[in-house]
């Protein structure tokens, strides 16, 4: 079996088993999503429980195995952003990101879950997201080829 064939099982074995566990857990339910988000009103922790429950999970697995690896499984070297800075950019970015979840009550995960329920609202969410990301990332290139001819 190729690395690339045993890369994309590991990859959707994972996306199946993430997005049963916001099934089962409630997240893809914009309503519970929204009751976390509502720390004035008539707060809903349960999405807080889902929330350690897989760091419960996940930091055990971490530290005994993930960690200690000098690579990744299906990977030569891991691939990690370089970029530190917290700038206008990241600022502006996780603003919009924050505004659209409280918005929608859902983010994009569990929106994408959520389609195969049919919902016609939900793949309005996931077209408009994506067409959010492909118009960013057109601004994002544009910008820096000004840089580049400015610089």
């Amino acid at each position: 079996m190729s690395a690339r064939l045993v890369s994309s099982l590991i990859a959707l074995f994972s996306g199946v088993l993430f997005g049963m566990g916001m099934m089962v857990s409630g997240m893809v339910d914009p309503v519970n999503v929204l009751g976390f988000l509502d720390l004035a009103g008539e707060w809903d922790p349960s999405l807080a429980f889902v929330m350690v429950g897989a760091l419960l999970v996940f930091a055990p697995a971490y530290l005994l195995i993930i960690r200690k690896r000098p690579q990744p499984v299906c990977e030569q070297t891991f691939h990690l952003s370089k970029k530190k800075d917290i700038d206008s950019r990241l600022i502006a970015g996780s603003v919009l990101f924050g505004l659209g979840w409280g918005i929608a009550g859902i983010c994009p995960g569990p929106a994408l879950t959520s389609l195969s329920g049919g919902s016609f609202e939900m793949l309005v969410f996931v077209v408009s997201m994506i067409l959010g990301i492909v118009l960013s990332t057109i601004w994002a290139s544009k910008r820096e080829k000004v840089v580049e001819i400015t610089a």
